[in-house]
């Protein structure tokens, strides 16, 4: 008997703990677009680096609202045109109002009522000063806290660095989507850390060929190399992969590229522009992309180096580091 009351009281606390991760609140969003009379405009929910719309409303007179039953704290988008770019805005459970303005990247855009919004702000403010250590200690519960971590430190950090800053967290944020990424993230970087064999996996080419990765090992150094057409740090860096391919290719080097595209005819021109004269794949799942989450790829341009073994030997090489490790290799052959 006392057995089936501890059993039923987890149970009960079990279930609150559910219903407390999934609930809702009302939210209130009143805004004006300037200089848009008229027209249309989203609501989006963000989730893995994505937008997808939950609501619109119309704009009259250059005014909107919306009243929303929505989860919170958490991320969402603002926009006219979901082909488009969305304002990127953190909701709290307080009334928000918005001064939405669409030029130059909703730069002189102004939100007022999220205090969330306003950690933020003064977060990009100091960016390049931030440890994310220190920021979490200063704001544990915050969602900030958690989406800037997850955002801008997580490609950066090793697994034990990413287990340390989770710690530091509110336990309420444990199960929002960041720390659930970070928790699989540490999982994923240590199974494909240097010295581990590299993931196998099947991808079509832009011709609907289905390549499996590990075909191109067994002959020399392959660069995995992760990208997009509308990533502007991996088309700039691409020349640099190019001319070192060019460089070494006639050595055995290949390089292997897994874009994180959703549009396959920016896919297939931005090949073609940048001369990447080497297999390309990609399943245009933009963040969903299979093989990036199997190698806990969360920023762009990234990359692995494989052996012909197919083990792990460098990560993240760029430019002028990357020609020198194969310069070192290739010198020894």
């Amino acid at each position: 008997m006392k057995l089936k009351k501890i059993l039923l009281s987890l149970i009960v606390i079990a279930m609150a703990m559910a219903i407390s991760c999934s609930e809702k609140h009302n939210l209130t969003v009143t805004g004006t677009v300037e200089g848009v009379p008229s027209g249309k405009i989203y609501l989006q929910k963000f989730v893995n680096k994505m937008f997808f719309v939950i609501d619109s409303t119309d704009i009259k007179d250059g005014k909107f609202t919306f009243s929303e039953n929505v989860e919170l704290p958490e991320i969402y988008g603002l926009t006219l045109d979901t082909a488009k770019s969305s304002f990127f805005v953190f909701f709290d459970a307080n009334p928000v109002n918005i001064k939405l303005d669409t030029a130059q990247h909703y730069r002189n855009t102004e939100v007022t009522g999220s205090v969330s919004q306003d950690l933020y702000l003064e977060y990009q403010k100091n960016a390049r000063d931030v440890k994310i250590d220190e920021f979490i200690l200063q704001h544990p519960a915050s969602l900030v806290s958690a989406y800037v971590f997850y955002r801008f430190f997580s490609y950066r950090l090793t697994p034990d660095e990413i287990r340390a800053n989770i710690a530091l967290l509110d336990s309420s944020l444990l199960t929002t989507q960041y720390v659930k990424t970070l928790q699989e993230l540490v999982e994923t970087l240590e199974l494909i850390d240097v010295g581990k064999p590299a993931p196998d996996f099947t991808l079509n080419t832009p011709d609907g060929n289905a390549v499996k990765f590990s075909d191109k090992l067994g002959k020399g150094y392959v660069l995995l190399d992760f990208w997009a057409a509308w990533c502007g740090p991996c088309r700039r860096e691409n020349p640099n992969v190019v001319r070192i391919f060019n460089k070494y290719r006639d050595k055995g080097f290949d390089v292997f590229g897994v874009s994180l595209d959703k549009s396959k005819e920016k896919w297939v021109e931005a090949i073609e522009k940048d001369g990447l004269a080497w297999t390309n794949v990609s399943d245009l799942l933009y963040w969903d992309s299979k093989p990036a989450q199997l190698y806990g790829v969360r920023a762009i341009p990234s990359n692995v180096l494989i052996d012909k073994n197919g083990i792990i030997i460098k990560k993240n090489l760029r430019g002028k580091e990357l020609e020198a490790v194969l310069a070192e290799l290739y010198a020894h052959h």
